[in-house]
């Protein structure tokens, strides 16, 4: 008798396991999943809309609630700050909405999935280890602002667009001259004014670039290359005449950071 009750226990415990969940939304409309994808992204529960409005794409493909789906899921993912898959959604709607009337915000939207948010951008790059830092979702943050600007000048998302595209040059050309420091306190003055010309050539605007042409004059005058030293001296008279660095002290054992204050 125990070990009949035994058998029946284990076998309802296996059912139990196997048993798959139960899907509410099963004999749902398009329009009912679309309508709780949208109440839950409005009450910040991003990762169930995401998997409504996935789940609305798969099984309506067809219905007139599809490709807002594709759209507001690109937002759902920025929302929930997963950069890469809001990424992915986006350029996905691009690719299949080509010429959609809100192609111009998904551009937008592209844009600021990889937007750093950081305030304070320069504590924000002092206090990461150079190995750290990747600049390629800045780089396609950039793009897409760039493309957005580019392509639809008159969309009310272009101004936005271009004042963040003004941010991320400065961050770039930050990212250089951060580089170009680390290289100049190791004596490797080559790699030094290579990363210096990189930002100036890329980002001729970046504010960092003043600290840059100072890093490359110590760099050409630690190499004993007096030419290159002065020629690179009269560019930066010229562009920052007031600068600190003319004839302020530089001293490599500093934190690079610690010049930005001169």
């Amino acid at each position: 008798m125990i070990r009949s009750l035994l058998v029946l226990l284990l076998v309802g415990l296996t059912g139990c396991a196997t048993s798959k969940p139960v899907d509410d939304t099963k004999n749902w409309s398009a329009q009912k999943i679309y309508s709780a994808a949208i109440h839950e992204l409005h009450a910040v529960n991003y990762e169930k809309s995401i998997k409504l409005f996935e789940s609305l794409e798969a099984r309506y493909p067809y219905s007139q609630y599809a490709q807002q789906a594709q759209l507001e899921v690109a937002y759902a993912y920025y929302k929930d700050s997963e950069a890469t898959s809001a990424v992915a959604a986006c350029d996905r709607f691009i690719k299949l909405h080509p010429k959609d009337e809100n192609i111009d915000y998904v551009y937008y939207l592209k844009g600021l999935a990889n937007f750093p948010e950081e305030t304070n951008l320069f504590a924000r790059i002092a206090n990461q280890d150079i190995t750290e830092r990747d600049p390629r979702s800045t780089i396609s943050s950039f793009n897409a602002f760039r493309e957005l600007s580019t392509r639809f000048p008159d969309s009310k998302y272009t101004p936005d667009a271009i004042a963040r595209m003004k941010y991320l040059v400065d961050a770039l050309g930050l990212h250089e001259v951060h580089i170009a420091h680390y290289y100049y306190i190791r004596k490797a003055y080559v790699a030094a004014i290579d990363r210096v010309q990189y930002s100036l050539v890329h980002y001729p605007q970046a504010p960092a670039n003043e600290l840059g042409l100072a890093i490359m004059v110590r760099s050409y005058d630690a190499m004993g290359m007096p030419t290159l030293r002065d020629d690179t001296l009269r560019i930066l008279v010229k562009n920052f005449p007031h600068s600190s660095y003319i004839h302020g002290p530089f001293d490599p054992a500093k934190p690079w950071w610690e010049f930005w204050a001169l």
